[in-house]
């Protein structure tokens, strides 16, 4: 599908990375001549098979590793060589919550600001507003272990979200959680970065997640490389979305 060309705030050009010695037998290809730019505002949804690539896609866009070759840039900077450029631009949402045991939900939320040395009075007030705003106003001084599986999570993206951060990279977030838990907090997930204004690059294995969650699904085909492109530029139907379904799930078969 032909895409109108917007402003990438995410750019990978010709990208290769390759572990171990490059050429040799026990070299692994994890990504090869892999270009994508991300529009400021989309929500990308990145799905694959396990190993094909996208775990190293994330750590190379939020500067954890080094391209082999090739070019990565977020908002006009080397995530890796230009770490303290992009401090407090990119956000993180993991698999697991990754709370702190010994704070608080709301002292967990305000961790991101502390880093970024905003003023204690002004933390605990952008804190205690994105667990209000995620319904957890009740439970701001409960521990970790005192909340279940989905208030975690919503701590945790609290958390994500009170450093008003541009860009939002989502490592397969709710995938511990049960199904109706998952699909609600998704939901909310993605109009949270709707309303806000953000770009969220958000990686999947599931299908329907992506479907759900994307106003742009990335199909990789390892070692990583675009298979699938799609999209929306308008409400799908159910049988539109069975008809992606069924290209997504014929390419990975194959």
């Amino acid at each position: 599908m032909m895409r109108t060309r917007q402003a990438a705030i995410i750019e990978l050009e010709d990208v290769a990375k390759v572990f171990g010695k490059s050429g040799s037998a026990a070299a692994f290809v994890a990504v090869e001549g892999l270009k994508l730019d991300v529009p400021e505002g989309q929500m990308l949804a990145l799905l694959g098979k396990t190993g094909c690539g996208k775990s190293t896609i994330f750590n190379m866009i939020a500067g954890l590793t080094a391209p082999t070759s090739g070019r990565v840039r977020v908002d006009g900077a080397d995530p890796f060589g230009q770490f303290d450029a992009l401090r407090g631009k990119m956000a993180i949402v993991f698999q697991g919550d990754r709370l702190l045991p010994w704070r608080t939900a709301v002292q967990n939320v305000e961790l991101g600001l502390e880093m970024l040395d905003r003023p204690a009075a002004e933390r605990r007030a952008i804190a205690m507003q994105w667990l209000e705003t995620l319904g957890l106003a009740g439970h701001a001084h409960d521990y970790p272990h005192a909340l279940s599986g989905g208030m975690r999570q919503r701590v945790s993206i609290a958390r994500a979200f009170a450093v008003d951060a541009k860009i939002l990279l989502c490592d397969e977030p709710f995938s511990a959680l049960d199904e109706m838990t998952g699909r609600g907090l998704r939901a909310e997930f993605a109009n949270l970065v709707k309303s806000n204004n953000k770009t969220a690059v958000f990686i999947t294995h599931s299908i329907d997640e992506a479907l759900a969650i994307g106003d742009r699904i990335v199909v990789l085909k390892r070692p990583a490389k675009v298979a699938i492109d799609h999209t929306f530029e308008r409400i799908q139907t159910e049988t539109d979305k069975e008809g992606i379904r069924h290209m997504i799930r014929t390419v990975l078969a194959a």
